[in-house]
């Protein structure tokens, strides 16, 4: 593949974020290129890429350059690895398919774990460094549902009334991936599980480094507000959701296949969609980078 220096166009898809870009090979971008994407992320948070056939291995190195990196390769493999079914380190399996590429069952373990990603979530808010970049590649997608939705954790902000802004400005919330499960009854964790996800503290308000923007700091994951009565902390963030996620600042991306789709875990936040996963196939491959420079919080 020849290097290329710079995507060729971008178009906004949503009024406050999410950036579609046209024309490119990934693949084959250059050093400059892969800083021109990096400068869209800070702009759009979300970017999406149409027809894009990653490799396992070549979305794995894309990753690495884009993301500084370093890669999440752990987070919830001994839960949802479905025997191996992909081999490539540091990619996740994100499908209804088993080992055989078969549909798994309805009641699978690993199917019961994975509803939880259709509660509002950011990756990694449960580990400390977070999660900086996602990138999701489509290898085949169902005839309906599916879809995934984006939040812009900016713009939300940015709507806040001023008092409830100085109400959060110093806040700090326990994030645990063993909490945001159990809301949904999915308690189905072994001791060695439970001790690979201690938690984690996570500011409510972060300035992001690259677009100087300040953004909530928000997920499922988020259990209760340090130093506050378990309600009245639970009320504040569940508040905070509601407002952060009202229809104008969430973007739905309905998938195609060969889409691949990068966001920024510290400015939005995500969750998937139903779809009929008794007869319709969903194979998409999930990987996510470390933010080994840590995001700088409001002081």
């Amino acid at each position: 593949m020849e290097l290329v220096t710079r995507t060729t166009d971008v178009r906004q898809l949503h009024p406050f974020f999410v950036g579609e870009v046209t024309g490119t090979d990934l693949r084959a971008l250059d050093e400059h290129g892969i800083d021109e994407i990096r400068s869209m992320m800070d702009r759009y948070a979300v970017l999406v890429v149409r027809e894009q056939p990653f490799a396992d291995a070549e979305q794995v190195e894309f990753a690495r350059r884009l993301g500084g990196g370093e890669i999440v390769t752990k987070v919830g493999r001994s839960v949802i690895d479905h025997a191996a079914r992909l081999t490539e380190p540091g990619m996740t399996d994100i499908s209804n398919l088993d080992e055989n590429q078969q549909i798994i069952a309805r009641d699978d373990r690993r199917r019961m774990y994975s509803l939880g990603n259709r509660l509002w979530h950011t990756d990694s808010s449960f580990q400390n460094p977070i999660a900086r970049y996602s990138m999701l590649s489509a290898k085949e997608v169902p005839s309906a549902g599916g879809e995934t939705e984006y939040a812009d954790m900016r713009a939300a902000y940015d709507a806040l009334p001023a008092a409830l802004k100085a109400e959060i400005e110093e806040l700090r919330a326990f994030h645990s991936i063993i909490y945001s499960r159990s809301t949904i009854g999915f308690t189905d964790f072994s001791d060695a599980e439970r001790a690979q996800f201690p938690g984690a503290e996570q500011p409510l308000v972060r300035v992001h480094p690259g677009s100087g923007r300040t953004s909530v700091y928000l997920a499922s994951h988020a259990s209760h507000v340090i130093g506050w009565p378990v309600p009245e902390g639970r009320i504040l963030l569940r508040e905070l959701m509601a407002l952060a996620t009202l229809p104008q600042f969430v973007y739905r991306r309905t998938w195609r296949t060969g889409d691949f789709v990068i966001w920024d875990n510290r400015c939005t936040m995500h969750r998937g969609l139903p779809f009929d996963e008794a007869t319709q196939r969903r194979d998409l491959r999930r990987v996510t980078t470390v933010d080994v420079a840590p995001t700088a919080v409001r002081v």
